[in-house]
């Protein structure tokens, strides 16, 4: 999940504090003690979120229309958190993951009545989460070295208070000036995938190699990306089932992937600072930029990737 409302958060006045982020490039351990502070001045704290007993399709579709990628999964009566749902459990389930094990072995390849099971069936069970005492340090580190994209924030009888995301975390970081360019940090070896690729084969591929995006080449010229997003919101638009006249999976992965390509594409150059992509990423409402250079695409960048950098100095 998301946040519900990209408006101005008590963390935004923290950068406009003259002074506090203007120190030069410092080591990591010194940088994020530099940065503590309460979490939930960045964190959102209005947070939407299911009960366990809501349908894999009724929680993709909230978080469709809600363009989240996340959602917490909460007691009904006491809020207490009791897991996560993503899109990357959307992924797996589609993907030959260990969640596919739910539509091949209970349901016999049927998608309708998979993905009418409650999402407590494949959702992320005791995820990691921040006490609302939390330094924003503190969600930098979970980030950089566990590679969690958001983070519930809990109070002490284990309640969802509100969750932090690597674009709230990257926000406040970006605000100092980093020495990196795009080029620095940036994943150059990519996977990619071509527009006539079906769902089924970029889903295997995202869920093999724990992806959450694939750039889609076309004889050397970036077409597009398809994302975690893009397919979930292809399954929470129903649009799937209309595909359907068996309810087997297979009639709705064979779909080439150029179909759910939509929206403008926006991209980077190596030497661009690591500021101007998390602006611009920040912007656009983005997680992600393919970086080009001499009209080929070089490599990708990540929101991941700045928070890591950042934190570095």
């Amino acid at each position: 999940m998301e946040k519900k409302d990209p408006g101005v958060k008590q963390g935004d006045k923290l950068l406009k504090m003259h002074g506090k982020f203007d120190r030069g490039p410092v080591g990591f351990k010194s940088h994020i003690v530099e940065q503590e502070g309460e979490i939930m001045a960045i964190a959102t704290r209005d947070v939407v979120s299911v009960p366990p007993t809501t349908t894999i399709m009724g929680a993709v579709e909230k978080m469709t229309g809600c363009g989240f990628r996340r959602l917490p999964v909460t007691d009904a009566g006491t809020k207490k958190l009791r897991g996560i749902f993503t899109s990357g459990d959307i992924i797996n389930l589609l993907g030959g993951g260990d969640k596919y094990r739910l539509v091949q072995v209970k349901h016999r390849g049927n998608l309708i009545a998979a993905v009418n099971e409650s999402v407590r069936a494949i959702m992320t069970q005791k995820p990691e989460t921040l006490p609302d005492t939390a330094k924003i340090a503190d969600a930098t580190g979970i980030i950089v070295h566990k590679r969690i994209g958001g983070i519930p924030v809990v109070d002490e009888g284990d309640v969802l208070t509100g969750i932090v995301t690597e674009r709230d975390v990257m926000g406040v970081l970006a605000a100092e000036k980093s020495r990196f360019a795009v080029g620095d940090i940036m994943t150059g070896s990519l996977r990619v995938t071509g527009p006539d690729c079906t769902i089924g084969e970029a889903t295997r591929d995202m869920t093999k190699f724990r992806f959450r995006r694939l750039p889609v080449v076309s004889d050397d010229v970036l077409y597009g990306m398809i994302t975690a997003t893009d397919i979930m919101r292809y399954l929470g638009s129903r649009e799937v089932f209309s595909r359907l006249s068996t309810g087997d999976i297979g009639e709705v992965m064979g779909l080439p992937v150029r179909t759910l390509i939509t929206g403008d594409l926006f991209t980077i150059t190596p030497d661009k600072s690591i500021n101007v992509a998390a602006r611009e990423m920040l912007e656009k409402n983005i997680g992600a930029l393919p970086v080009i250079k001499d009209t080929r695409l070089v490599g990708l960048v990540t929101e991941f990737d700045l928070v890591r950098a950042f934190a570095q100095g």
